[in-house]
Parts: structure tokens; C-alpha cells; sequence
């Protein structure tokens, strides 16, 4: 903790330091996640010119391995348009110097540590801004934290917040900070369409869902059951293991057989799915794709521990789309990556050294990139002048991105209307499993077509309940063939 300059040391308990001195696993010589020499000064929110940029990353916990992903997604989105240098080529998390929108400089003070927790991400992002002096912060990663996050925002409102990929609902339809501002999708977005898709078209009427026991769990399982529910069908059973729970025998053993439903509905996420999946193997037999769906954790890489009959399973949308769909905007963007850095350890290879876009195609790396464009944007919009705080947010909530992947805009929530992307698993040429795209649904906002609002409840284990109702994408979504949306 030397290097650390602490103006304000007593705003943190001692339980907090303590927990901050384990938060080194970030590479840097002290929690900030950077060497001492490029860390900030000190100075508070209120103090400095420029922006002074914290990241909240998670370097413990079931989604560990992609602390490297997020810090290089914000990375790049700076290095493309704020004229950053990346200072490792090998490494994101050696942080980045020389960025500058609209004449203002941005400063990378620290990066912050999660383990998935919101006790531990409130120690990170009040060390970020109470000692760092951070007045920017990108990220959390994940649902609870983001929860703890828009609270804390709610309480600076002189901070300005861009979420990563956090996708719990209540953040922004709950919370609603005016200074936290999320550009993607949040759980139950990711899972539009997806229920319809299977009932309609797979003939699915009777489901169980199996989701973490935590906000974004139940978040997306929300999605899903709205969804499939909506168009008529029926979810039997809701089983919640907690998050990281490594034993799921007694979880599995409370969902019906397979004889009982048509299918079986998976948001078990991080180090848990492949781990519910055996369990599921040892306990009812073989996992058949006709018979599976999951929301984006279900990927190809379960294939090689369950085999190929996982083909055919269908997987909800994230923050980006499979690897089949490829446009100009979306090979321009990989390209970009793979031109910043020669190679970074993200979680997709094990977090060993590999092609930076391979972990820029996934959705937590591309959350933290989108975040990096508004912030680039919207110092655009204010001619790199954030003295008046409130104008400067203002100008967040009336961006529209144009980005990779598609278009961006903001709710009343300030929240993202996102495309999401439906895909299942395949069996290509050569006998691999791929993960293809089979259809996109549009626009789709946090309301859910009217399902979810500041007044009903936060997604939970008996929240939504099994109710039809007309959905505005119901029958509405784009066929995607061989990557070419049809539309």
C-alpha cells in the first residue's frame, strides 16, 4: 500500500485496507492495479483538470479471469479515439498514457479489484475516487456490484459512472442514479426472444430454469420466463443454487426428469457451468441440445467436456454477437485490437497470452470499449469541458453510439436500447461445435415490453410470475442466415 498518496485514509475502515491489500493480484505494485509511478495523486473528485479515470475490475471471484478483458476494452476504446498508448504491449493492466478528447486529458488513476461482491467493489470504487481522486469510473463487471455501484453514484453525484457489463435490472430501473449511465443490455434484454424462438419453433411448452441465486441471475432467468411465458408457456420448476457453488447434486436433484419437461432453461454462470452441466449428466443422463438452452455462458467450449449431442442447444444474446457475423465495422474493430497489443492473457484462452480479439468478440471486453466511446463522446459533445458536471451527464444521456456491433441510444433510465442476438450451437465442417447466429431481435429496452417497471418488483426467485402478454418483438425477430441478418 506504500504507493499509495492518502488524503483521505480515514474514509476507509480498517477491514477495508485489509481487503485492498489482497486486491494486488492486478499486477501492480499496490491495489491501484498500476505501478507506483503511474498512479495518480491524490487529489479528490473536485480537484485537477481532466478527466481522472478509475476502473472497477474483478480479479477474484467465478468471473476472476476476465479482469484483464474489461481493462483492455476501455483501453482500446482510448487508444482509437483519445490518441492513448497502451504502456505494455503484452498486458492491459500496465494501464495506458498520453489519452486526450476534445483537448481534455484523461488520467488513469487505478484499477479496482472486485471479487462479485458489493461489499468488496464499494471498497474499490471509494479508494478510486476518496483517495485517487477519481471523477470518472468505468465499470462494475458484475450484477451485485453493480447494484452497490449506482447506489454509491447516487450519493456523489459530482462522479460520473459508465457501467461495464454489470447486467442486474435494478441498477438503473431501480436505482436510478443520473449519473450512472450503462450502455448495453442488461440480463433479461439479453434473453429477448429467446422463449418465443423455442416455443414456436422448437415446440417447447413446458420448461425448468436453473439460475445463480444473485441479481444477475435472476435477472436473466427473468428474461427468459417472460419471454416463454409470454407466448404461452409454462415454466414448472425454478431451481437457484447459490453463485459458486461447486457441488449442484442437490440443486439438480429438484428439476424435474427429462421425461417431465420439454427443456431445461440454464443461467448458471462463471466458474458454475460446466460444473451444473456434469452434475446434470450424473444425475438425469445425457445433456441433448433439443433439449437445452442457456442464456451466454452456454458456449462452445462446454462441448469439450459434454460432448458433441450439446449441438443444437440455443443460447440468448450478450453484448456482442457470434463469430459468424461479420461486417466491415465488426472486422475493423477486431483488427484494432489486434494492432494495439501482440498478445493479452484473457479468459477465453485460459488467460494465457493470445490474439487480443479473441477476447475483444466477447461481451465483457466490448461492455468496457462501449463505456470508453461514450466517454470519448461525450467530452466531443462538451468541448472537453466537465466544470459543469451536470452538463457533462446531460450530454451522456443524448448520445446515440455507433458502434461495432450496432447502435446504442439511452432510456429515461439511462439505460441501453440494444439489438440482442439469438444463436445455437452447431456442428461445422470439420466436426467442431460453433456457436451460429439465428436471429437478431431489435430494440429492445429494460421495460420488456412492459413487463418490468421502477413500481413491480426486482427480479427474484418468484418474480415474473408465468403470465402471457403480447410482446412487441414476438414474431418480430430478423432470420440470420450464415451470418446475413435477412432484413
Amino acid at each position: 500500500m506504500s504507493g499509495l498518496r492518502r488524503r483521505t485514509a480515514p474514509a476507509l475502515s480498517m477491514a477495508a485496507a485489509l481487503a485492498l491489500v489482497t486486491a494486488g493480484c492486478s499486477g501492480g505494485d499496490d491495489s491501484s492495479g498500476l505501478p507506483a509511478d503511474q498512479q495518480g495523486s491524490g487529489a479528490t473528485a473536485a480537484e485537477g483538470d481532466g478527466v481522472r479515470l478509475g476502473i472497477l475490475g474483478q480479479c477474484e471471484g467465478p468471473f476472476g479471469g476476465f479482469h484483464e478483458d474489461v481493462v483492455a476494452g476501455t483501453t482500446l476504446a482510448l487508444t482509437r479515439f483519445a490518441g492513448a498508448t497502451p504502456n505494455s504491449s503484452t498486458s492491459a493492466l500496465d494501464g495506458f498514457s498520453d489519452a486526450e478528447a476534445a483537448g481534455t486529458p484523461i488520467e488513469l488513476v487505478g484499477v479496482g479489484c472486485g471479487d462479485d461482491t458489493a461489499d468488496r467493489v464499494l471498497q474499490e470504487v471509494r479508494l478510486l475516487v476518496e483517495q485517487m481522486g477519481a471523477n470518472v469510473i468505468i465499470g462494475p463487471l458484475s450484477g451485485d456490484e453493480g447494484m452497490a455501484v449506482a447506489e454509491y453514484a447516487k450519493a456523489n453525484p459530482d462522479i460520473t459512472v459508465f457501467a461495464g457489463i454489470s447486467g442486474s435490472q435494478e441498477q438503473t430501473l431501480q436505482v436510478r442514479a443520473p449519473n450512472y449511465f450503462r450502455f448495453y443490455g442488461d440480463g433479461a434484454i439479453w434473453n429477448a426472444g429467446l422463449g418465443d424462438l423455442l416455443y414456436n419453433e422448437q415446440g417447447w411448452r413446458r420448461v425448468a430454469v436453473i439460475a445463480d441465486d444473485y441479481s444477475f441471475g435472476h435477472t436473466s432467468a427473468a428474461g427468459f420466463i417472460a419471454d416463454f411465458c409470454a407466448v404461452g408457456g409454462d415454466v414448472t420448476h425454478r431451481v437457484f443454487p447459490p453463485l459458486g457453488t461447486t457441488d449442484y447434486s442437490s440443486y439438480i436433484a429438484q428439476l424435474p426428469n427429462p421425461d417431465e419437461v420439454d427443456g431445461y432453461f440454464w443461467a448458471v454462470g462463471g466458474t458454475g457451468t460446466q460444473s451444473a452441466l456434469e452434475a446434470f449428466i450424473n444425475s438425469k443422463g445425457d445433456v441433448t441440445g433439443d433439449q437445452h438452452a442457456g442464456n451466454f455462458f452456454f458456449n462452445p467450449d462446454l462441448a469439450q467436456a459434454l460432448g458433441s449431442d450439446i449441438a443444437g442447444a440455443h443460447i440468448g444474446g450478450f453484448a456482442t454477437l457470434p463469430g459468424d457475423v461479420r461486417t466491415p465495422e465488426i472486422e475493423e474493430y477486431l483488427a484494432a485490437a489486434d494492432a494495439t497489443w501482440e498478445s493479452i492473457p484473457g479468459s477465453l484462452s485460459g488467460n494465457e497470452p493470445a490474439p487480443p480479439s479473441t477476447a475483444a468478440a466477447f461481451g465483457f471486453f466490448y461492455g468496457y470499449y462501449t463505456a470508453g466511446v461514450a466517454l470519448v463522446e461525450a467530452l466531443e459533445a462538451v468541448d472537453g469541458d466537465i466544470s459543469d458536471v451536470e452538463a457533462f451527464q446531460s450530454a451522456i444521456s443524448g448520445l446515440t453510439l455507433d458502434l461495432p456491433y450496432g447502435d446504442i441510444s439511452l432510456d429515461e433510465n439511462r439505460s441501453g436500447v440494444v439489438d440482442v442476438g439469438l444463436s445455437r450451437l452447431a456442428v461445422d465442417d470439420s466436426g467442431e461445435i460453433v456457436q451460429e447466429t439465428v436471429a437478431v431481435v431489435p430494440g429492445v429496452d429494460q421495460s420488456f415490453g412492459g413487463t418490468f417497471s421502477p413500481e413491480t418488483p426486482s427480479p427474484g426467485r418468484d418474480f415474473p410470475a408465468c403470465d402471457e402478454r403480447d410482446l412487441p418483438w414476438e414474431g418480430q425477430a430478423v432470420p440470420v442466415v450464415d451470418g446475413v441478418p435477412q432484413s
